[in-house]
């Protein structure tokens, strides 16, 4: 598929890099984008220069020749770029959140139907990491049984000096179990063996930041299928201390053994990423997943050519959004988040 062309609308997020990088190690050739904001369209033409900055988006949405387009744009503009994509029969890979309101899923999901195009977020902490990755490949060859539940944490460093703005402002960035735990709401459904899901309760908070009314810093959900029960939480209390933006982490029990993953760092530990901890009958191992084949990109290029949904079925997608949108508005409900 090396001739196939995808470009970018939307760079506001360092996510994009990722996004782009995935479908370029697929084959995909990079060729415009469409950025607002002169010193973050520098650095990104630096980074790859094959791509050809535009300086209206028509001149990408009308380009017969280009077949997906990605964005990273502020969340609260994912979902207008999303839909004119569609609309100019364009596939669409966007960045998590895919959307910050209810209302805009439910006409993706109705754009999506009647023009037959693709929607897919790239969900980075499972597709883009190794160690998420192979955790999937382990539980499909039954080393912990059945999945019962998953604990997953997504811990972030704000370092309040680097974020712009709209990172701050409640409707630009969709609440925190919208923008972060999206994450780790589509993991839940991935390792549950499901497509949907239950938000049983949800609570979000800004604790630390009376600076910034619009911040929620921390935020958790209890979920559920009806064959497994969750635990999500997220925040913004990374301590300066550890050397990376975050601690993820995501613990899977299962009926034979439990596999914990530390993603990011392994603390007063080995070093590197991608450390998996795999607890069974036989003891206990350490698996290194740093080598780990991430087929996301491939696969994402090959449902384009042949309207499949190898790499994520299109509910889960969905589904994943929805999950984190209602546990978002359930967790506002009645407080000083509604506004």
């Amino acid at each position: 598929m090396t001739d196939l062309k995808f470009a970018a609308i939307g760079i506001n997020h360092a996510h994009i890099y990722g996004q782009v990088d995935c479908l370029k190690r697929a084959g995909a050739q990079f060729v415009a984008f469409h950025a607002v904001e002169d010193d973050l369209a520098k650095t990104f033409g630096e980074k790859y220069p094959e791509a050809k900055r535009v300086s209206d988006p028509a001149a990408i949405l009308e380009d017969a020749s280009i077949q997906v387009v990605v964005t990273a744009a502020i969340p609260g503009d994912r979902a207008a770029i999303s839909l004119a994509a569609m609309r100019h029969g364009k596939d669409v890979l966007t960045d998590k959140p895919g959307m910050t309101t209810l209302a805009d899923l439910e006409e993706i999901k109705k754009v999506q139907k009647e023009t037959g195009r693709i929607f897919s977020v790239l969900y980075s902490e499972h597709f883009e990491v190794p160690a998420a990755v192979e955790a999937g490949n382990l539980i499909a060859q039954g080393a912990i049984g059945q999945v019962v539940n998953t604990i997953g944490m997504g811990p972030h460093s704000l370092r309040l000096n680097n974020r712009p703005d709209w990172f701050f402002t409640r409707n630009r960035y969709g609440g925190i179990l919208c923008d972060i735990a999206s994450h780790q709401f589509e993991q839940f459904l991935f390792f549950s063996g499901a497509n949907d899901g239950e938000v049983v309760s949800s609570s979000v908070a800004n604790r630390n930041h009376p600076n910034r009314p619009g911040l929620q810093d921390v935020g958790d959900a209890h979920v559920r299928t009806d064959k497994t029960t969750g635990y999500i939480r997220v925040d913004w209390f990374t301590p300066e201390g550890l050397p990376t933006w975050g601690d993820g982490r995501l613990t899977i029990l299962g009926t034979e053994g439990y596999i914990e993953l530390r993603k990011y760092i392994d603390i007063a530990g080995r070093p590197g990423t991608d450390h998996l901890f795999l607890v069974d009958k036989k003891g206990v191992q350490h698996i290194d997943c740093s080598a780990t084949d991430l087929p996301f990109g491939r696969q994402f290029l090959e449902d384009v050519r042949n309207r499949t949904e190898t790499a994520m079925p299109q509910e889960r997608c969905y589904n994943a959004m929805k999950m984190a949108l209602t546990a978002q508005a359930n967790a506002e409900a009645g407080t000083e988040w509604v506004k």
